[in-house]
């Protein structure tokens, strides 16, 4: 890992980063070609794309609904049971999240308030290549479900054979997604955001992706919602002297084995603490299947910030916005309300990223790339839409007018102006014809 230590007083810079942005331009050309081929080609460019980057054929897209109803039979009992459980704690925590319509009405009579609508559809994009996620499922489809979404579709790349993934079906079954496809990349982005014979479009679309799944995003978004554009993902651990350099070792090695441009950010007190971490990570990695790719990810993406004070290292994690921060120090609560940056917050040692991964119920869908700064973790909100309501009383709109002739008069909006004033008119009309009444008929 690279090393950067910092002197006292002396404060952590953005340009002391080595970040990869989500994509490149050579992702952006060549998913913006894909895209405009499906647009124009429909299922014949999906299928010459799952032919030329997943080596398959695949004559129907369509994953049989009864393979997705007997997945569950397919799998290990033990994974099952893993995943009902990650579901119901992931459903917990996300049904805190609904919010319901509200309505208030002013003394004057006006009525404003906020219809909370579910999406129409979602399509959600699960990878594959390196490895399988049946997690990414969960954390996008069961925050729709809990939203009222009624049609959530899963898309994803076929293995080798051209089926799916048992444990990816069963999760799907588990979180409610109604349709699921064999197909990835670029060109399920494309289908998801325009349609084919086979694929209808959705609303929005979530769910993480290699370069050019990010950079498809970015050229569909607009034309369909999408959620966000992540990047490779990351984990910041700042390590006190009270840390164990074994667990530190291992949960940087957990982030690193997901992608060989995966960060890893370690914010400690002592570099002979480091030179601790390096050596049990030395140790572990002859016992990783995915010791190449972890190793890449460390020693090319890694970095090690030595801080010479606590304020110093709050300081660098609030400039890095980790995706993934974990406080492994002592009495981590006290540091909470000086973080201000980061996706997800994982307290003390008893508390590795994994946990958040795969069971404790908030998303592990989260800002990358530093956009935690000002973006949030995936959840309910992503899968509404709200729409304002606005009810006006004679008496009310009497009230408003005159600001609102004020300020439309100022903008040069001579019609926003009249159709205040004529308003006014008519009720003043009507007032002068009932007081007329009530003088008759005295």
């Amino acid at each position: 890992m690279r090393r950067v230590v910092l002197s006292k007083g002396e404060r952590f810079r953005a340009d002391m980063l080595n970040r990869k942005s989500a994509f490149d331009a050579k992702a952006l050309a060549a998913a913006t070609e894909i895209i405009e081929d499906v647009r124009e080609r429909t299922d014949e460019a999906l299928r010459d794309y799952t032919k030329r980057f997943d080596g398959v054929e695949v004559a129907r897209f369509r994953v049989d609904d009864r393979l997705i109803d007997e997945a569950d039979q397919r799998i290990d009992a033990a994974l099952y049971e893993a995943l009902v459980q990650a579901s119901r704690q992931i459903r917990d925590f996300h049904e805190r999240q609904r919010q319901q319509s509200w309505f208030t009405v002013r003394e004057d009579g006006a009525l404003v308030g906020a219809k909370v609508t579910p999406l129409d559809s979602v399509g959600i994009y699960v990878p594959g290549g390196r490895a399988l996620y049946p997690s990414t499922v969960l954390m996008n489809a069961i925050p729709a479900q809990v939203a009222g979404v009624q049609r959530i579709v899963c898309v994803t790349p076929p293995s080798s054979d051209g089926t799916v993934d048992a444990a990816i079906l069963c999760a799907c079954k588990l979180a409610g997604v109604t349709e699921v496809y064999t197909v990835g990349g670029a060109q399920a982005l494309a289908a998801l955001a325009y349609g084919t014979e086979s694929i209808e479009p959705v609303a929005k679309i979530t769910g993480p992706g290699n370069a050019y799944v990010a950079a498809a995003k970015k050229l569909v978004a607009g034309d369909v919602g999408i959620d966000m554009i992540a990047g490779p993902s990351e984990v910041c651990v700042v390590a006190d002297e009270t840390a164990d350099p074994a667990l530190v070792a291992i949960d940087l090695m957990a982030q690193a084995e997901h992608d060989p441009l995966a960060t890893c950010y370690l914010v400690a007190f002592d570099e002979a603490f480091i030179d601790d971490v390096e050596g049990f990570i030395e140790k572990y990695r002859a016992q990783s299947s995915r010791a190449d790719i972890t190793m890449s990810s460390l020693d090319n993406q890694g970095l090690a910030i030595v801080c010479a004070t606590e304020e110093q290292a709050v300081g660098a994690v609030n400039i890095i916005a980790p995706e993934h921060l974990e406080l492994q120090v002592a009495e981590a609560n006290e540091w909470l309300g000086a973080v201000r940056h980061a996706g997800a917050i994982f307290l003390g040692a008893w508390t590795p990223e994994a946990i958040g991964d795969y069971v404790a119920g908030p998303n592990h869908t989260l800002p990358t790339g530093g956009t935690a700064s000002y973006a949030s973790p995936l959840s309910v909100d992503e899968f509404v839409k709200k729409q304002s309501v606005i009810r006006y009383s004679a008496k009310a709109l009497a009230n408003d007018a005159d600001a609102v002739v004020a300020i439309a008069t100022h903008e040069g909006l001579w019609a926003h102006a009249k159709s205040v004033e004529l308003r006014q008119e008519k009720l003043k009309s009507l007032l002068d014809a009932a007081h007329r009444e009530a003088v008759i008929d005295e």
